[in-house]
């Protein structure tokens, strides 16, 4: 029941992705930025939600736009997939490490949208992707699905490692935060009554 299908259309670019929050973490996703896609891969496998994202977007200007647009459409089917978030646990966290990274992360699909982003990438670039884009992706993901997230490098000196283990360690903690609480599997996380 918890799956969505977006579809997003700019001048820019051309969007679908398709989530489903109760699956085993298996992708299919081609959006013309190779590092980008390992990247998404990383995010479906270690959330266990089955995802697929094409995008066709305009990469002979650069890749700010895909990206983008990608973070904002999967934060859209995000938050449709969870409908009105009842029997979630709502919070999850993570320390993940990687190599030299070591990265944690906090999140609480609240409703409520904020990105604290404390990862400092040491190079402009990995390969051809530009490094300032994993905020960037961040940034209108937790817009796009009400997501409140915290990201704090607390070691790292090789970009790829870092930025790898900043998606695995999201994804990780979206893991726990989606996950039913079996105590409360009927009930909105919150004492309001709504998120």
């Amino acid at each position: 029941m918890r799956h969505a299908t977006i579809t997003r259309k700019t001048a820019e670019t051309e969007i679908s992705v398709t989530l489903d929050l109760d699956g085993m973490g298996s992708y299919d996703n081609r959006t013309g930025v190779g590092f980008f896609d390992h990247m998404l891969d990383q995010l479906a496998r270690h959330a266990l939600i089955d995802m697929s994202v094409r995008c066709e977007g305009d990469l002979h200007i650069d890749d700010h736009h895909s990206v983008e647009d990608v973070g904002i459409a999967l934060g859209q089917a995000l938050a449709q997939a969870m409908g009105d978030k009842r029997g979630i646990r709502r919070y999850g966290d993570c320390l993940l490490p990687m190599d030299d990274a070591l990265v944690r992360t906090a999140l609480d699909l609240s409703g409520r949208p904020f990105l604290i982003w404390n990862v400092a990438l040491p190079t402009d670039k990995i390969g051809t992707f530009d490094c300032e884009l994993v905020r960037e992706f961040f940034q209108a993901f937790s817009t796009h699905s009400g997501m409140t997230l915290h990201v704090d490098m607390l070691h790292g000196l090789n970009s790829h490692h870092i930025a790898e283990a900043a998606f695995k360690s999201v994804a990780r903690a979206l893991r726990d935060a989606l996950e039913t609480d079996p105590r409360k599997s009927d009930a909105i996380p919150s004492t309001k009554g709504a998120l």
